[in-house]
């Protein structure tokens, strides 16, 4: 049961990426996360160019989570060294996109906590 519930958090986390690609790449128009060239809550101007980067690398990451999310839902097997990976510079881009980002820190602190738990169990 743990494993279509981290594969579903995964999938659902991995899809959530999507905004940070769609709003700098300006395809997409969302009142809670209007379109802006900053990071770190505004300190950090990057420019058109690169808050497009970021957008690439939320899309990428974004990817990454949505596949790993449905391998284990298909097939019960997940790499750790991956989901922690993809976790931690999902985190690092909340970081920097923070605030518009927030709720994503805790969905990967949440994810990873389930697959240690899951792993420690010999359920993956």
């Amino acid at each position: 049961m743990l494993r279509y519930v981290l594969a579903g958090l995964l999938l659902v986390h991995g899809f959530a990426h999507l905004v940070g690609f769609l709003v700098p790449w300006k395809l997409a128009k969302l009142d809670e996360m209007p379109y802006k060239t900053t990071l770190l809550g505004g300190r950090w101007d990057v420019g058109d160019a690169g808050i497009r980067g970021m957008g690439v690398l939320w899309l990428l990451v974004g990817g990454g989570i949505f596949v790993l999310g449905g391998t284990l839902a298909l097939t019960g097997v997940v790499s750790g060294d991956l989901l922690l990976g993809f976790s931690v510079v999902s985190a690092i881009l909340c970081a920097l996109g923070w605030p518009d980002s927030k709720l994503g820190l805790p969905v990967n602190v949440v994810i990873v906590a389930l697959y240690l738990v899951a792993r420690s169990q010999g359920w993956l």
